[in-house]
């Protein structure tokens, strides 16, 4: 057999491992998350199926990253911290984010604007002057000075939380350090004993994600 045939039938056997995030994150499975949400909640009109495949089709590399399998497991590890984060798409701003100091001055290249608040916003709840600029500069919007974007376009909301992700997260799966490192990029106050039920609800959700997508969910689970 030449080398060209060789190759190209490893080409081939390499395709056959892609994955469409969309035939993952199925209406079914996306409805599963959101559908725990109250009728109340304001984010239940908000986030949407088709908002969340928009922004991630600007993001090729999410989800489509190694064997069909790592690729399941990334899409899992993404939406274990959202309905945790966003109690289900319940939530399209933090509780009592207002009140909350998120300025970091020491990051001079990303200057606070006094008359608005970096607290959480989105599935992942961006916070913090110095995400709320580079994120705006990335995605278009003005994060600086008009946050409240991510709380009123639902496709720039889940365009942060990419931004976020694959800048600070995905690395973490691909490389396979498992979704403990994950917990510890979203929110290291929780590791180390600082909020143990709150890792394990994350496990939770992204043992039962995995679970649903028919993958193991790997080692280093918790953080």
């Amino acid at each position: 057999m030449s080398v060209r045939a060789v190759l190209l039938i490893v080409h081939a056997h390499h395709a056959e491992q892609r994955i469409s995030v969309a035939d993952v994150v199925t209406d079914s499975f996306f409805n599963s998350i959101i559908g725990q949400a109250n009728a109340g909640c304001v984010g239940k009109s908000f986030y949407t199926r088709q908002a969340f495949l928009d922004a991630a089709s600007g993001r090729p590399k999410f989800g489509t990253v190694g064997s069909a399998n790592d690729s399941k497991r990334v899409i899992a590890a993404f939406f274990a911290h959202v309905p945790h984060e966003t109690r289900h798409f319940c939530y399209i701003e933090e509780i009592d984010g207002a009140s909350k100091n998120y300025c970091d001055p020491s990051y001079t290249q990303y200057p606070c604007n006094p008359n608005v608040g970096y607290y959480g916003r989105g599935p992942i709840q961006i916070t913090w002057n110095y995400n709320y600029g580079p994120a705006g500069d990335s995605i278009g919007f003005d994060g600086l000075n008009s946050p409240d974007t991510v709380a009123n376009d639902v496709v720039v909301s889940f365009e942060t939380a990419f931004w976020f992700w694959m800048n600070n997260v995905h690395s973490i799966m691909t490389s396979g350090q498992g979704f403990g490192a994950t917990i510890q990029a979203i929110n290291s106050g929780e590791c180390n004993g600082g909020n143990s039920a709150a890792v394990q609800a994350r496990v939770q959700y992204y043992t039962d994600y995995c679970s649903q997508l028919g993958v193991s969910p790997g080692d280093n689970l918790t953080c």
